[in-house]
């Protein structure tokens, strides 16, 4: 059981899911009580009979609706060493939801050049109600959402709990770690906030607020292309949007010049290939030829 989106990338009749995402990261709980295996179960048992190597990459499937309203998202920092750890403590807890993903996830901020890579927990589950508060409290508990700088709120009629917990760093406050439950909307701005160490002074117990809009404005430094080197797809926009001449080959040289996208284990060239064409289409498209004016006139 996975989340779902359309895509137009995807041609019709076709879906895509990124294969090795195991029982280890991905599992939740069917409607008899059997726990439910990962991506990998889906594929078929075929595989290359001189090296052995499975079949993972291609597969018949059929997609089938189910309703689970309530959600739950919860992130957090975790002291170095402590990620793998508290990962294998969520492990019992995936099996009490119907759906339920356990994944590490890293720092995508300049910060990490000066202060070393951080690690951190996500782990995401839905169900057809709210669990046990004691669940969820543990779930909290091995994701460090304690003590006197961590805020609080609860609905038990409404299945709705936030918690948040913020640090000093420095001369600022930044976002260690957050649980919604119930009530996600408002995963996309602070997931932005917490990932990005942005500084969370001017919110402080409005973080605890429901709904999709951010209290504060939240200036994200987008997506991640380059995970080896944490390049963003905004910093490559606006790479190439400076570039006022050059091939298609040039654009990509000075990408990887000048950002070093693209220089170490080279997932993310495609994708960098891509954008460099649609920078380029883009830029042919402004370019308007000039045009002869013939009076009517002179046409009749």
């Amino acid at each position: 059981m996975v989340p779902l989106q359309a895509s137009p990338e995807v041609g019709i009749s076709q879906a895509f899911m990124a294969m090795h995402w195991g029982g280890e990261y991905l599992s939740g709980q069917s409607s008899s009580g059997a726990p439910l295996a990962g991506v990998n179960a889906l594929t078929t048992s075929a595989f290359c009979p001189s090296s052995k190597q499975p079949e993972l990459k291609h597969a018949a499937v059929k997609i089938l609706k189910t309703e689970l309203p309530w959600s739950l998202l919860a992130m957090a920092w975790l002291p170095e060493g402590e990620a793998l750890a508290a990962r294998e403590q969520l492990k019992p807890l995936m099996a009490a939801f119907p759906f339920a993903s356990c994944v590490p996830f890293s720092n995508n901020t300049p910060l990490a050049d000066r202060c070393g890579e951080r690690t951190g927990v996500l782990f995401r589950a839905a169900g057809h109600e709210a669990p046990a508060d004691d669940i969820l409290a543990t779930l909290e508990l091995i994701l460090g959402l304690g003590g006197v700088d961590t805020l609080r709120y609860a609905d038990k009629k409404k299945g709705q709990r936030r918690t948040a917990r913020l640090v000093r760093a420095g001369e600022q406050t930044e976002l260690a770690g957050f649980l919604l439950a119930g009530d996600t909307r408002a995963q996309t701005w602070i997931s932005t906030l917490l990932k990005d160490t942005l500084p969370a002074q001017a919110y402080g117990r409005l973080l605890l607020l429901p709904g999709a809009k951010p209290p504060v404005a939240v200036q994200s430094r987008g997506t991640v292309v380059c995970s080896c080197l944490n390049v963003t797809d905004r910093a490559i926009d606006d790479h190439l949007q400076a570039l006022t001449q050059g091939s298609e080959d040039e654009a990509l040289a000075s990408l990887q010049q000048a950002l070093k996208c693209g220089t170490q284990c080279g997932s993310c060239v495609p994708e960098l290939k891509r954008r460099v064409r649609s920078a380029h289409g883009a830029g042919a498209a402004q370019v308007v030829p000039p045009r002869t004016v013939i009076p009517i006139q002179q046409l009749a």
